[in-house]
């Protein structure tokens, strides 16, 4: 695969990240509050959002993971995500500042998420919020730490979760960019993807297991019920709906989406209908999920 060296790969973070903030250009607008979580990793900065008008009851709980390549993005960039899910599912959304490579490489990024849902399930009580209702998710690079995070939890047995919301994630990093066919999504170029990569192991082998290519896992049986969205020309599309069929196969309950005429983060980045359609239905798998669990 690729050939970049770590000072190579730590200058094109940094620029990436730079032109990333660039295009977002979005300051939150007050009423997210700020934390600071201990982790294995060290001190974690999280964001909390709750739904406006205030709980008759103990709260479910989303805990939700940006995009970027696990090299660049913030928990700002989800900003209008989280306050749309806290609203619209009735939840507390905790938002999660993870640390990026290439200078916190797998499993840096994975076990610092997966300590900050153990601390908000130890905390819940503080939080006003119910422990057994714990949902996870995120957009990209942080669906596919939702699901690896899902299969942790399955593999540890320290906490159980109700639901995962992967948003066009990438689920096998094993596959060669450069060889997939070629679509027109102009974002996720092969150079881009296999970039991402080199930054995210340690070495190439770790690529193969499970926890960095969820799709690689051998048993995907007794995970949470899914919700996989994928866009129509997003070059992951394939990886998605085979983890989606997976699921399916294994017994776990699974909503499949593929948004027509769309790209990889069409969220984020592209047409405003289609990014309303898909909060919509991340707004109704969760409330159902949270639902159904209580």
């Amino acid at each position: 695969m690729s050939g970049f060296d770590m000072v190579k790969m730590a200058k094109m973070a940094i620029n990436a990240r730079k032109n990333f903030a660039a295009r977002q250009g979005r300051v939150p607008e007050g009423g997210a509050e700020e934390r600071t979580v201990p982790t294995g990793a060290g001190d974690t900065r999280v964001l909390l959002y709750r739904p406006a008008g205030g709980p008759a009851e103990a709260l479910p709980i989303f805990v939700s993971m940006h995009g970027g390549g696990f090299v660049m993005g913030s928990a700002e960039d989800d900003d209008k995500w989280c306050r749309r899910i806290a609203d619209g599912a009735g939840c507390l959304v905790v938002n999660v500042d993870y640390r990026l490579s290439p200078e916190h490489k797998f499993p840096v990024a994975l076990e610092e998420c997966y300590d900050v849902v153990r601390w908000v399930r130890g905390d819940a009580a503080a939080l006003g919020a119910d422990p057994a209702r714990i949902a996870v998710g995120g957009f990209s690079a942080g669906g596919n730490l939702a699901a690896a995070l899902c299969l942790l939890a399955k593999e540890r047995g320290e906490f159980s979760l109700v639901f995962q919301v992967l948003n066009y994630p990438p689920l096998d990093l094993t596959i060669d960019p450069y060889k997939d066919p070629p679509t027109a999504d102009k974002l996720l170029t092969p150079k881009t993807r296999d970039f991402f990569t080199a930054c995210y192991y340690n070495t190439p082998a770790d690529i193969y297991k499970p926890l960095v290519s969820p799709l690689l896992a051998g048993d995907l049986g007794g995970l949470p019920a899914a919700l996989v969205i994928s866009a129509e020309y997003d070059p992951l599309r394939p990886e998605q709906g085979r983890y989606a069929a997976r699921l399916e196969a294994a017994g776990v309950d699974t909503a499949y989406r593929v948004f027509a005429g769309c790209y990889h983060a069409f969220t984020h980045f592209g047409a405003p209908a289609a990014a309303e359609e898909a909060g919509r239905l991340m707004v109704d798998k969760l409330r159902g999920a949270f639902a159904k669990s209580k």
